[in-house]
């Protein structure tokens, strides 16, 4: 038996042991499913929710709420970044109003975010943005303040004599892994603005605020069935973007060349 293999029994002999733990403690010890529903409860009110539709339906829309505010966080964050790492100017700049808004809480736009965009799939966007702009900043900016003066040095000797080729064949390259852990930590954040922003209103659909509908209603296993999904959905996105980057970013960490 390998190494994965052995990872992977573990890991599903662990999670067969919490649900039976927790199966025990919710139907002999607490016995009250509105206090802690059991895995039963909960398995069946996911088998309700899929069948009506509403579960694959907000988790879409979720989905495109993360995917525009991240998008726009990168396109945004990387840019502005590099500017600031690169140029002195810049930085001096634009450094004291990054400052002063980066410490607000993302979830501190949500006003305005509904009176800006409305109930809108643009609003839940913004405060995701809100929540995923500064990590990504953040990690180009410093990427590009740590590259080494040797590669800069090298760089021109091969004949790169402009900012722009700089950059592009020498900064960008070397700061590349640092923007990737960037992002994945925006995205982590980004995915926690989103429930919040879900369950406060920004929108009438998504996990989120199917999550808090419930919690009104009293389906209590339909609120532990959304949180399920949402760690699920984090946990699938964030290996995803973390397959992507090792195999076709970074391939030569592993010794791989195109």
């Amino acid at each position: 038996m390998n190494l994965q293999t052995q990872k992977r029994l573990l890991g599903i002999a662990a999670l067969i042991a919490v649900a039976v733990i927790w199966q025990i403690i919710a139907e002999y010890v607490v016995g009250r499913s509105f206090i802690l529903p059991s895995v039963t409860d909960v398995a069946g009110a996911f088998v309700n929710l899929l069948g009506s539709g509403t579960l694959l339906a907000d988790t879409m829309v979720s989905l495109e709420h993360f995917g525009i505010g991240l998008i726009a966080a990168f396109f945004l964050g990387v840019p502005i970044g590099i500017l600031m790492g690169w140029f002195r100017v810049a930085d001096f700049l634009l450094d004291p109003i990054i400052e002063i808004l980066r410490p607000i809480p993302p979830l501190a736009w949500i006003p305005f975010a509904i009176i800006w965009f409305g109930l809108t799939t643009q609003a839940a966007g913004f405060v995701i943005f809100a929540g995923a702009f500064f990590p990504i900043l953040t990690a180009t900016y410093s990427a590009f303040r740590a590259v080494p003066k040797v590669f800069v040095e090298a760089g021109k000797v091969l004949g790169c004599d402009t900012s722009f080729e700089l950059i592009r064949y020498v900064a960008l390259p070397a700061a590349i892994p640092a923007i990737a852990s960037g992002i994945r930590i925006a995205m982590g954040v980004g995915w926690m603005c989103l429930v919040a922003a879900e369950m406060f209103g920004v929108s009438r659909y998504g996990l989120g605020y199917q999550l808090w509908h419930n919690y009104y209603l009293h389906q209590m296993p339909n609120v532990v069935v959304y949180m399920l999904i949402l760690g699920l959905a984090g946990l699938i996105i964030d290996r995803i973007f973390r397959n992507y980057v090792d195999r076709q970013l970074l391939r030569w960490h592993a010794g791989e060349v195109a």
